[in-house]
């Protein structure tokens, strides 16, 4: 038997095998057993809440070597993250089109395509004009606003020249 303290007070006791080791799970911070946590069964879950193409990628990769395959089936699930559901998605759709449902292929294809670009209200994103289209054209310079121009820029250089 093992037992640890700490500042004098019993915090754990384990008990001796006879060979191997145990580890309680319990003694460890979530975030450092998260991956022994997302199981085959907590990733098809996760895969189905993406779509029907990313379950489909994560059932065949669990099909066979399921201990082995895991770290795959975890990964692409990990890919929400950085690109959403619905580019997961289609990523996922476009690997089983071209038979070859692996997360190598999927984050290939994630990091090749470009992001899609918002949709636009049919202005192609420019830049609204604030005043309406009455005044689009309402001050037309004249040829004697111009001359006022002119009159103020050459006082302007006057008083430049003063100093």
């Amino acid at each position: 038997m093992v037992q640890v303290f700490h500042d004098g007070s019993l915090v754990k006791t384990h008990t001796a095998l006879d060979q191997g080791k145990r580890t309680d799970k319990s003694d460890y911070p979530l975030e450092k057993i998260a991956f022994q946590m997302r199981t085959p069964v907590w990733c098809r879950s996760q895969a189905s809440e993406v779509g029907d193409a990313c379950r489909e990628v994560v059932d065949q990769l669990l099909e066979v070597n399921v201990l082995y395959r895991l770290r795959a089936a975890q990964g692409v699930l990990g890919l929400r993250k950085k690109y959403g559901d619905t580019r997961l998605e289609a990523a996922c759709a476009r690997a089983i089109a071209v038979g070859d449902p692996s997360y190598r292929t999927i984050k290939g294809i994630l990091i090749a395509d470009p992001e899609p670009e918002p949709e636009t209200s049919g202005d192609a994103g420019a830049a609204a004009f604030l005043h309406g289209p009455a005044r689009l054209f309402a001050t037309v310079a004249t040829p004697e606003t111009a001359d006022n121009d002119h009159d103020d820029q050459v006082h302007d250089e006057a008083e430049v020249e003063a100093r």
